[in-house]
């Protein structure tokens, strides 16, 4: 199959409402379940898969046009289902669009699609080269989420133009990042586990100020 794949009933559907051209669909009524999956690259097709374009990322530079502009901004995280999660939160809370880095960090895959239930056919995912660089020209106040600050993510005030910036797996942010950021926060936790996954991390923050468009 040429082109770029999508499986699994959300992505797919999602993917017909969405941006980019579907070419054709593949279901187990009309093709050999192993072949799906091979199609695929995963067992998780639910019995179908799509031929699509090339996934169209957004133009990083107008995603905070919006006076309440909120944006999701991603420093390495490369783990495809993670991408998808937090598209998926980032899309359901209203967020104007996720950014990401060009090395080093995960795009917008199949798996991710899949983690996203299809939310990636609809909200912006735009890359950058830089994250430091893109974050000092943004007008809008930029957050990050570190488990060891002092600040909890409740004080925020996350009305108007606002950067929610997350770490990798593991790593968190990265020293320039957090410079970069005019106030890092924390989210407390009361359990043995000290951190959230940096999805689960997202949805937090996301929610803490739902948009509604």
């Amino acid at each position: 199959m040429a082109g770029d794949v999508v499986y699994g009933r959300n992505p797919v559907r999602e993917a017909q409402r969405g941006r980019r051209r579907v070419h054709r669909v593949l279901t187990a009524e009309d093709t050999d379940a192993a072949e799906l999956t091979r199609l695929a690259g995963s067992p998780d097709h639910q019995g179908i898969v799509a031929e699509v374009d090339p996934y169209p990322y957004a133009d990083p530079t107008t995603l905070l046009k919006a006076p309440d502009a909120m944006v999701v901004a991603l420093d390495q995280v490369q783990d495809p289902r993670n991408l998808g999660a937090i598209c998926r939160s980032a899309e359901a809370a209203g967020a104007a669009g996720v950014v990401t880095l060009e090395r080093r960090a995960a795009s917008v895959t199949p798996a991710a699609c899949k983690a996203s239930a299809g939310a990636v056919e609809h909200i912006p995912v735009a890359r950058v080269r830089n994250l430091t660089d893109w974050l000092g020209h943004a007008r809008a106040w930029v957050y990050g989420a570190d488990a060891e600050a002092e600040t909890p993510y409740s004080t925020l005030d996350l009305s108007g133009r606002v950067v929610l910036v997350l770490g990798g797996e593991g790593g968190g942010l990265r020293p320039r990042v957090a410079a970069a950021c005019d106030l890092l926060a924390s989210i407390p936790t009361t359990g043995l586990v000290g951190s959230l996954n940096v999805s689960a991390a997202a949805a937090v923050l996301l929610f803490a100020a739902p948009r509604s468009s």
